[in-house]
């Protein structure tokens, strides 16, 4: 047994415990309060600031969102711009082959009525409105662990300890993590969450599931010079450098402001062992088509992601024994 396992933590009671403050861990305390406003909910969030870790090309489809907080076009003051035009092309190394309209419209790429927006405004603006329902929200705490009762059922989370030496032994420092107890706990960790790796081994949950692909996904925010971003114009692409046992593509999408953000998605099932997703990323900047529109830019932020794109054939089984 670990040192820190005899000590005594301290406990703090709800009635449900949500782990990750990303849209759906927050969407989901919010509808919880919605529909049952006696609930005592808390949402524990990993970042030192929610919307921290929250980086994605974003194109929101507004149904869900509006039959959430039907105000939101209103109250909402973060990033949101209107699609304007959709441009899906098949990338070769000197050129591309653009997909017509009709091709566009009956596939998802087809963004009419959606908006362009940045989830690390979204999520604090989420995370403001779960506060005003009276949801407690917990930057900075990371879940470690679940915690189970004497019949082996999830009945929380444990928050990590800080000031741990580097041998895992309490140091001069030590505090130890709490624990959240919960009638329910959801888990809205994300791709590859630790937490949700745990439960899934432990319960099995991935039986009867297809196995679980991911993609490596790579973000820029770029400021250009004036003229060139056209607000609200929606660019995808695949092919090259990709080969063809390869999954993945690009995003790049004209924001407000002179800004645009782009990206780029390598599936990580790649089989060639020389392929580079960061250096594909680089390609693709370079092509004829990407490198005029960024020549003279600057590059204002920049970040990478895990991403889930088995389907919904490789999703585990989300749910498992909690206390009665």
């Amino acid at each position: 047994m670990a040192e820190t396992d005899k000590i005594e933590r301290d406990v703090m009671e709800y009635d449900v415990v949500v782990v990750g403050a990303g849209p759906a861990g927050l969407a989901c305390a919010i509808r919880l309060k919605q529909l049952k406003p006696d609930t005592n909910i808390c949402v524990l969030e990993k970042a030192s600031a929610v919307g921290a870790h929250s980086l994605s090309g974003a194109v929101l489809e507004p149904a869900a969102l509006e039959k959430l907080l039907p105000n939101w076009r209103s109250e909402y003051t973060g990033m949101k711009v209107p699609a304007a035009e959709d441009d899906v092309r098949l990338m070769t190394k000197t050129g591309s082959v653009k997909l017509p309209g009709w091709a566009i419209k009956l596939s998802p790429m087809h963004n009419h009525g959606n908006f362009i927006i940045s989830l690390g405004q979204l999520t604090p603006w989420l995370a403001q409105q779960a506060e005003k329902l009276g949801i407690d929200i917990f930057p900075g705490f990371a879940a470690a662990e679940p915690v189970f009762d004497e019949q082996g059922a999830v009945k929380g989370v444990r928050i990590g300890d800080m000031g741990l030496n580097k041998d895992g032994t309490p140091g001069p420092n030590y505090t130890p993590g709490v624990e959240i107890h919960a009638r329910t706990t959801v888990v809205a960790e994300g791709s590859r969450g630790s937490l949700a790796k745990q439960l899934i081994a432990k319960f099995n949950l991935r039986e009867g599931a297809d196995p679980p692909t991911f993609g490596l996904g790579f973000k820029e925010l770029w400021q250009l010079p004036p003229g060139r971003v056209k607000p609200g114009r929606i660019e995808h692409a695949f092919g090259w450098p990709l080969d063809t046992g390869t999954y993945g593509g690009s995003f790049l999408y004209h924001l407000d402001k002179g800004r645009i953000a782009l990206g780029y998605v390598s599936g990580l099932d790649y089989e060639d062992p020389d392929y580079k997703p960061w250096e594909a990323f680089q390609q693709w900047k370079n092509h004829p088509m990407i490198q005029p529109l960024l020549e003279g830019g600057n590059i204002l932020s920049a970040g990478a992601r895990a991403i889930v794109t088995g389907g919904w054939q490789s999703l585990p089984k989300v749910e498992m024994p909690a206390p009665c």
